[in-house]
């Protein structure tokens, strides 16, 4: 009585270990990897020809007197280019321009996405439409925003004009016309045309939040605000971060907009890093030292991404 249940168990183990070996040794295994490396393969082309290539290159290039007058590298360089990129007081002020948009973008793009997702999630219906309300400006390209701001911001027939003169105002010669005001403007344009982005990131993850602990809450004697305290803050911590991280480094490479809206005017007060590499490279005929610009804002960006990572890890780890 007691070998027959041995016997099933023996049978069983066998089983399972010929299935185990079929499906590890099995051709239709080898064949699916076969696929994955073929459907990889467009993308991995086009990373090594657009992007791991060029990277390769900017390096390289950043340490020879490269120009597109003539063929090749050029002579070798060394340092000259990032010594000459260091001691320009354009390039400097370039970057504290960057420095000044992120600034000025960041924050209420995180904090406005937040505000606008909390508002839509505790909608019952219809939702729809304010994700394709917030998310549409973001599908259209840098020319038509640029070019819908920058009538806005038009000193006599622009809208903003007719609002101040509306509001008793007088208009002045224009937004984007003052180099106290340039950047504000081209702000603005960013934060209407992105916050889409961060609000469906946002919207996202209070989808993944469980309305019961806001029942349950609500049930305590919670309120709205601690509600959001005291759950949605925590829990979409990890989301805030990736929104945070993610507005840094899009706000450090900021050009378009500048480029359309201002061309880096008045004068040089709204010309950011990425501005100074094209007419360094393509204007001066320099791709050498524009290369070393390229590589410092690199860096800058990279530093940036690793110092908010370190941070992020050890209040983590506070919490924890």
């Amino acid at each position: 009585m007691t070998a027959t249940p041995a016997l099933g168990r023996t049978a069983a183990a066998r089983t399972t270990s010929e299935v185990r070996s079929t499906k590890r040794f099995s051709p239709l295994s080898r064949g699916d990897g076969r696929r994955a490396w073929l459907f990889l393969a467009p993308f991995g082309v086009f990373y090594l020809a657009f992007l791991l290539g060029p990277t390769v290159w900017m390096l390289v290039s950043s340490f020879f007197n490269t120009s597109t007058v003539h063929a090749g590298l050029g002579s070798f360089a060394g340092f000259k280019n990032y010594g000459e990129m260091l001691t320009r007081s354009d390039f400097w002020s370039s970057m504290w321009h960057t420095l000044q948009f992120t600034i000025y973008t960041t924050p209420p793009l995180v904090i406005l996405a937040f505000f606008f997702a909390v508002l839509t999630n505790r909608i019952r219906r219809g939702q729809w439409f304010f994700r394709l309300a917030f998310f549409l400006p973001y599908i259209l390209p840098s020319a038509t925003i640029s070019l819908i701001w920058v009538f806005i911001f038009t000193p006599s027939s622009g809208l903003f004009a007719s609002v101040q003169s509306a509001l008793g105002m007088t208009p002045g010669a224009g937004v984007l016309a003052s180099p106290n005001t340039a950047m504000i403007g081209v702000a603005v344009a960013t934060v209407w045309w992105t916050l889409g982005f961060n609000f469906v990131l946002y919207l996202a993850g209070l989808q993944e939040i469980p309305r019961e602990l806001y029942e349950a809450a609500a049930v305590d004697g919670a309120t709205t605000w601690n509600q959001i305290r005291y759950i949605t803050l925590p829990l979409l911590s990890r989301t805030t971060t990736l929104v945070i991280l993610l507005q840094i480094v899009a706000s450090l490479k900021i050009f378009d907009q500048v480029y359309l809206m201002t061309s880096g005017g008045p004068g040089i007060s709204t010309q950011v890093a990425l501005g100074l590499i094209t007419n360094t490279g393509f204007t001066d005929d320099r791709i050498g030292a524009a290369s070393a610009a390229s590589v410092l804002l690199l860096i800058v960006i990279v530093a940036i991404a690793v110092i908010r990572q370190i941070i992020d890890t050890r209040l983590a780890r506070k919490d924890a």
